[in-house]
């Protein structure tokens, strides 16, 4: 239950205790049948926690560490082990990462296939010399435990991961950390001074991440996450150069300090939602679809019921003369491990359903459970590979997805 998850939350809270928080990808589970044997850790951070295995001179060093997942009483004796073949007998294409392993397998909580995209929150526990003595571990598989979770720490995409430090609630590392040499990372001066005055909208957000990145030359699938990356950058630039000389300039009362956290928590939650979707949409509009008549963005199919896109419009999809055959539906999701069902219940004339995710992998067994529903996955084109082989073939990316409504036309 989510109210165990948080009196666990605050129970690993401490100056000596920093989490790693990411969700599981096919190729942290066994989803994908590579048979990895375990998640992947960020080597920087392993080697600060466990010295033992940061080394080259002997081929995959490793290290044992006490380790509990607490979501499911199961506690072992796990290995640490830094696979570094690229610099031995493969340089080319040999490994270079860290891995835990020694879980027992598929019955692990880790590796169980039908954990792929879930949430998991490894804390580790540090000696004053900075090593880990143990980790404790919860995988957030109940129901409300994403809210819970990104409530506290913000939201965290597939495909990246953070670092944090409980005692102070801030993010000390991550995969996405600012660039300020990036040329999508904005200093104060290169925004519009009503920027500076209240936070632009998600739209003017992305807009701008358009106008940075033209990229006309690419796929539709690498122009989506290349932007996406792009629009993150200009979302910190913009927060930073507001948010940052007010907590510079500290504050006078604890509830000042929670009040201020908690709209830039919430500011950032509603980003995260809204990005793919209007990511999309200018996709769209770049392939020469007209809105309202190629494409309608969160149109009513039918009373109280509002998908991401209808294709060719709202106005079509209410004509009962116009062919079932021709609509299509098209709903925005970044994850799809809890949520696909929900899109089963939009426009009711369309059986099948397409649903873009950025999530990296689901279990066969889960595919299977859509594609009974008829839920067709769209997936970019470099993401794919983190399906099941079994599954790839059966995948749309966005450029084919595109492709198909344009020969309905």
């Amino acid at each position: 239950m989510a109210g165990d998850f948080v009196e666990w939350l605050d129970q690993q809270s401490g100056s000596t205790i920093i989490w790693y928080i990411k969700r599981l990808s096919a190729n942290d589970t066994l989803a994908n049948g590579t048979h990895q044997a375990g998640p992947y850790l960020p080597r920087e951070l392993m080697f600060s926690m466990i010295p033992a295995i940061a080394t080259r001179d002997i081929k995959n060093p490793d290290a044992y560490l006490p380790l509990s997942i607490d979501s499911h009483s199961d506690v072992r004796q796990i290995r640490a082990i830094y696979y570094n073949n690229k610099f031995h007998e493969n340089p080319k294409g040999g490994r270079n990462e860290v891995r835990l392993t020694n879980f027992g397998g598929k019955e692990s909580a880790l590796l169980n296939v039908d954990s792929t995209g879930a949430f998991a929150v490894f804390s580790f526990h540090l000696l004053p010399d900075g090593s880990a003595r143990r980790c404790q571990v919860w995988v957030c598989l109940e129901a409300g435990d994403d809210r819970v979770l990104e409530d506290r720490v913000g939201p965290i995409d597939p495909g990246e991961w953070i670092i944090w430090q409980p005692d102070t609630g801030q993010i000390i590392g991550g995969s996405r950390q600012k660039l300020v040499d990036s040329s999508c990372w904005l200093k104060p001066t290169d925004m519009p001074p009503a920027w500076l005055e209240q936070f632009p909208s998600p739209s003017d957000i992305v807009h701008r991440a358009v106008a940075r990145r033209d990229l006309s030359r690419l796929s539709a699938d690498e122009r989506l996450l290349r932007r996406r990356q792009c629009e993150f950058q200009i979302y910190l630039s913009v927060e930073e150069a507001i948010e940052l000389p007010t907590i510079k300039a500290g504050f006078t009362t604890i509830d000042g300090f929670m009040r201020r956290a908690q709209t830039i928590l919430q500011r950032r939650k509603a980003r995260s939602g809204r990005s793919l979707e209007l990511h999309t949409r200018e996709i769209l509009l770049e392939e020469k679809f007209m809105e309202n008549h190629q494409f309608s963005h969160q149109p009513e199919s039918d009373p109280g019921k509002k998908p991401d896109f209808l294709f060719p419009s709202e106005a079509a999809y209410k004509d009962p003369s116009f062919p079932v055959e021709r609509l299509r539906m098209l709903a925005v999701k970044t994850t799809c491990r809890d949520r696909w069902r929900q899109v089963t219940h939009e426009a009711e004339r369309i059986a099948r359903k397409h649903l873009l995710t950025l999530q990296e992998g689901v279990s066969e067994a889960q595919f299977r459970e859509m594609q009974a529903a008829q839920v067709q996955l769209v997936v970019p084109e470099r993401l794919v590979k983190a399906f099941p082989e079994s599954v790839r073939p059966q995948l749309q990316t966005l450029s084919q997805f595109i492709g198909e409504v344009k020969g309905l036309a």
